[in-house]
């Protein structure tokens, strides 16, 4: 791959693509894309050109040769903020996940420090204790989806990890409005780019969800910042809110958007790889009995491995993106600047050149050596591969841990399971179902 001038790599080709409406094309991506994507790769190949909307000419990317050029490339061509542009209406301009070059690297460092080191071990017990709790609920025989159960217990962790206590009235209608909000649909996600749709239906009732949620944050940061004791406190807002000044403090705007991208994406990914590990283990009695023996013995690599093969056959998102600043070649095409490439998860990690038979749940491709470079990257990739990446990795581990100790898991026999799209992600279209049985 090389980054050009326009006039060095005006006489390349640009990658193929199919030549249906913009429009069709973006349903048929937002609704089917686990099964189109890889429909539109035996046909065209490593490259796909698509046109989405809003306004989006993207190009999927299925070589891990051209994606780890991508994610090696220089931050002020491969923009991953303008590549996010979808979330921005959620997110908010100054999110970690919005912005680019100097202004992320800002906000990176300040959250950096929440989800490292030390403090990733000060959480272990935190998320052990709210783990058991949950699990202690769970009514054996009855099958339930369990996708549900982990969403509701991976916001209570992350509420705690961002505001540091999880009780009280703001705190309790702020629970029940994200719930609300990360269960949309599609056409919900696309009606937040156009003013018009905002005013009715869905989109209205979204939108007023929306901006309550704001008002309970802007409430609860004005609380904190009069408290004599942030110095003592762990969580993210009370860290962010003693910055020093000379590091430039942020702004309420500022910490606005940071909180809402920490308390969305901060769970999601974490729940839908345990639902996806649960329904895997529950039908597969000898790899059960090996997670089994892993929890009893303390063995987290083999539990970590269970999570990381959930979220390498059942990819949470799809691809990631980065919004080219300049004209670029890979694999013989031109792709202009404007245009966004998405290096694809989801079509690298199904792909039999490198896991061979993917469509098997194999934890055990994790021990040892662990797949090849640049093939399963679940969080990204190169400097802005997720922060919280050892963080959901370590709160999975310790919830397979706090659910096996206790239980073995049964399928739900009567029903089978299928991904589906949900906003940008993809979930067990029937939740994950599962029964429970207590240990003998």
């Amino acid at each position: 791959m090389s980054v050009e001038t326009p006039s060095r790599t005006s006489a390349l080709p640009l990658p193929p693509g199919p030549k249906l409406p913009a429009g069709v094309q973006t349903v048929l991506f937002g609704n089917f894309r686990h099964v189109l994507m890889p429909l539109l790769r035996r046909r065209y190949g490593d490259l796909i050109r698509l046109n989405l909307y809003p306004e989006r000419h993207v190009v999927q990317l299925a070589n891990p040769d051209h994606i780890r050029a991508v994610f090696s490339g220089p931050a002020d061509v491969f923009h991953a903020g303008e590549g996010n542009v979808i979330l921005k209406p959620l997110m908010g301009p100054h999110s970690v996940l919005l912005t680019d070059e100097d202004v992320h690297l800002r906000a990176r460092k300040l959250l950096m420090p929440a989800f490292h080191g030390a403090a990733l071990r000060g959480y272990r017990d935190m998320i052990t204790e709210l783990a058991e709790a949950e699990v202690a609920t769970w009514t054996p025989g009855r099958v339930f989806r369990s996708h549900e159960r982990m969403q509701a217990l991976t916001l209570e962790i992350i509420l705690r990890v961002v505001f540091g206590v999880a009780e009280g009235p703001r705190l309790d209608e702020l629970r029940e409005l994200l719930t609300r909000i990360v269960d949309i649909g599609v056409l919900e996600l696309f009606g937040w780019h156009n003013a018009k749709l905002r005013r009715v239906g869905p989109w209205r009732r979204y939108s007023l969800a929306q901006d309550r949620v704001d008002e309970l944050l802007y409430a609860e940061i004005a609380d904190r910042r009069k408290a004599d004791d942030l110095d003592g406190r762990g969580d993210v807002l009370s860290r962010l809110l003693t910055v020093p000044a000379e590091d430039d403090r942020l702004s309420d705007a500022e910490l606005r958007d940071q909180l809402i991208t920490l308390l969305l994406a901060g769970h999601e990914t974490t729940a839908t790889a345990l639902a996806w590990s649960f329904h895997e283990l529950a039908r597969d009695p000898a790899r059960q009995r090996r997670a089994i023996e892993a929890a009893d013995a303390g063995d987290e690599k083999y539990l970590e491995a269970v999570a990381k093969e959930a979220m390498r056959q059942h990819p949470v998102i799809s691809e990631v993106a980065r919004r080219l600043t300049r004209d670029i070649e890979i694999g013989g095409y031109r792709i202009p600047a404007g245009h966004t490439v998405m290096p694809s998860i989801a079509l690298v990690q199904g792909d039999p050149a490198h896991h061979d038979d993917p469509a098997a749940f194999r934890p055990e491709r994790f021990l040892g050596g662990g797949p090849a470079s640049g093939t399963w990257f679940p969080f990204g990739g190169g400097v802005r591969r997720c922060l919280g990446a050892g963080f959901s990795l370590l709160e999975a581990t310790i919830v397979l841990r706090a659910v096996l100790t206790r239980f073995a898991l049964e399928p739900d026999r009567a029903r089978g399971e299928h991904a589906r799209p949900r906003h940008i992600t993809m979930v067990p279209g029937r939740g994950a179902r599962i029964a429970v049985v207590p240990r003998r």
